[in-house]
């Protein structure tokens, strides 16, 4: 059997997801990726390699669905999804508005999860596939000024996992990607930064803003290992739930799941308290 694989990929124009689909076409593989205009259309499409360029905006669902389809039928099965299209909210909670949580939403949460419902009956019908999402380490951890960011994370890897329970059965693999701070645009010029307005905030906030600002091209993680991670997971017969890509990632979160340990234990009692008497006594 052939390893070549068919890749889905969503968001080719620059970052994580250009690397992946750079590092796929050499090794092989055919690649359809997605962009937002017919310049970066013609871009993609002159990488060397076996690369087919569709035009989509992940919001619109109904063009979601015939990008699918067209290529199952015009270029073959569908055999790697990656869902990587994204971009991030940069903004305190009380500054940012309900437009913005919406937007962040719609493209984070609804175009990833649009995506992967466009690929899935394909996938369950022959029995075989891998699901790829790009959450973040902020799916799992949060700092201030990205609520609304964690949030739209937080919410995609509650609906992978919850997915790859579901889909086990039928030979599809399901990993969510978490990258720590790469060498993107993430916190360029792909940032969206809410106004600020509240002073209260300025001692907490500032600092932060101004290290994402001026931190932007010189994050640790590079995009062409990250690249090649993926790659590993997608030639093992079983790739993890989850992976950390990058030693921040590694560092924070592992902090973070301390946290929580600690609050668990510390608060044990109280929580096993809430169960009715006679479920205790029986326990």
């Amino acid at each position: 059997m052939s390893d070549t694989k068919t890749f889905l990929i969503t968001g080719v124009s620059t970052g994580l997801g250009r690397a992946l689909a750079r590092a796929a076409l050499a090794a092989g593989h055919r690649v359809v990726g997605t962009v937002r205009t017919p310049a970066d259309a013609r871009a993609f499409e002159a990488l060397a390699g076996d690369a087919h360029a569709r035009i989509l905006d992940v919001t619109d669902h109904d063009a979601v669905d015939t990008v699918v389809d067209e290529t199952e039928r015009d270029l073959g099965p569908v055999d790697v999804l990656v869902a990587n299209a994204g971009y991030g909210h940069d903004g305190l909670f009380e500054e940012s508005s309900m437009d913005d949580l919406r937007r962040q939403f719609e493209v984070n949460v609804y175009g990833t999860v649009a995506v992967i419902k466009g690929v899935l009956p394909h996938m369950r019908k022959r029995r075989s596939g891998h699901i790829i999402a790009v959450t973040s380490m902020g799916g799992l951890i949060t700092m201030p000024g990205l609520s609304f960011y964690h949030g739209s994370k937080f919410a995609v890897e509650g609906i992978l996992e919850t997915l790859g329970k579901e889909v086990a059965e039928f030979g599809i693999h399901v990993t969510a990607v978490e990258p720590g701070s790469f060498r993107t645009d993430w916190s360029g010029r792909s940032m969206i930064r809410a106004p600020r307005v509240i002073a209260d905030y300025d001692e907490l906030f500032e600092p932060l803003r101004a290290r994402r600002i001026h931190g932007s091209g010189h994050q640790p993680g590079d995009p062409d290992k990250a690249a090649a991670a993926v790659l590993r997971i997608v030639a093992a017969d079983q790739p993890p739930t989850r992976l950390l890509l990058g030693t921040d990632a590694l560092q924070l979160v592992q902090a973070g799941r301390d946290a929580f340990e600690r609050d668990m234990l510390a608060w044990a009692e109280l929580s096993a308290s809430t169960d009715f008497d006679d479920v205790s006594r029986s326990a």
